[in-house]
């Protein structure tokens, strides 16, 4: 697992030098240990006087020159402020080495974005092209628009609303030519200001209505996606009917992926609600309608 993770840091311009870090950890151990010996001298000095005198108490400093002791006094309250100055140095070390950790685990999320969806695709293609070598040809454009998207863009800390609104819809293209079947799908966007969000959080959402929805069931699937971009905040919904018999696993990878993204980009700043209820539309296929919303606020 340790070289798993060293791997994925010098895989992405992340630079490790063992030796250093050893040598400066050695470095600064040493210089504590000789700050704290420095300190004791004087209450060393106090307590053999109290054993080789026959004083019942000694006044620390107390036979010296009033010199030595303003230069004593002087010494330990630099020394107290040399010590409050490690501290500190030592805590914004410890928040820079959290916030690397938190970027670092979230490029390895980002990087497990939905790399079956490719791969179906490729699957379809390669069966396509001797059928029908027009649509063939639309469909790799489109999935290579996607794959540009998720491996460039999708590096970036933040993408504009934008962006991310136009993967979504060429995701949904894509699957409009992959199906053999009528499919109900409604894409409605109130966008008042193109925010910055981080990439590739709405894919996994509108991947499950696909994936549990429209694959397991025949004409009457359907999924509806709505954007509202307002008032510094997003709200993105996503619904769609499903059969229960074919969804009774747990939550999958891909959104536990999202839960813990969202931790580490929005904390305290995004709501991701989830709903299950009856089908009581006539028109669509299925028992069930599920609905998911996710709440970006503070943007």
């Amino acid at each position: 697992m340790e070289w798993l993770f060293v791997n994925f840091f010098v895989e992405n311009g992340y630079s490790i030098n063992i030796c250093d870090m050893a040598s400066k950890e050695y470095k600064n151990r040493w210089l504590l240990i000789a700050l704290i010996a420095i300190a004791l001298i004087p209450i060393i000095i106090t307590v053999v006087e109290l054993i080789t005198t026959e004083k019942e108490s000694v006044i620390f400093m107390g036979d010296y020159d009033p010199i030595i002791g303003v230069v004593v006094i002087t010494y330990y309250v630099g020394l107290f402020g040399l010590g409050v100055f490690w501290f500190t140095k030592q805590l914004i070390a410890l928040s820079r080495l959290n916030n690397e950790t938190s970027k670092a685990e979230l490029m390895l999320l980002k990087s497990q974005v939905n790399p079956h969806f490719f791969f179906n695709m490729l699957n379809n293609l390669y069966g396509l092209v001797g059928r029908d070598a027009k649509k063939a040809q639309e469909l790799i454009l489109k999935l290579s628009d996607m794959m540009r998207y998720s491996i460039y863009e999708g590096a970036n800390s933040l993408v504009t609303l934008k962006e991310e609104v136009d993967y979504l819809k060429n995701y949904i293209e894509l699957h409009k030519m992959r199906y053999h079947k009528k499919i109900d799908i409604r894409f409605d966007c109130q966008i008042e200001k193109d925010y910055k969000v981080v990439p590739l959080l709405f894919i996994i959402l509108l991947e499950n209505a696909f994936k549990h929805g429209v694959e397991r069931l025949g004409d009457g699937a359907y999924v509806h996606v709505k954007i509202v971009a307002l008032n510094n905040e997003i709200q993105f919904t996503v619904e769609n009917n499903f059969d229960s018999a074919e969804n009774s696993k747990g939550p999958g990878i891909g959104l536990k992926n999202l839960k813990r993204r969202l931790e580490l980009a929005y904390p305290k700043e995004h709501e991701l609600s989830f709903f299950t209820i009856e089908n009581v539309y006539t028109d669509y296929d299925g028992p069930y309608i599920f609905k998911v919303q996710l709440t970006l606020s503070n943007l």
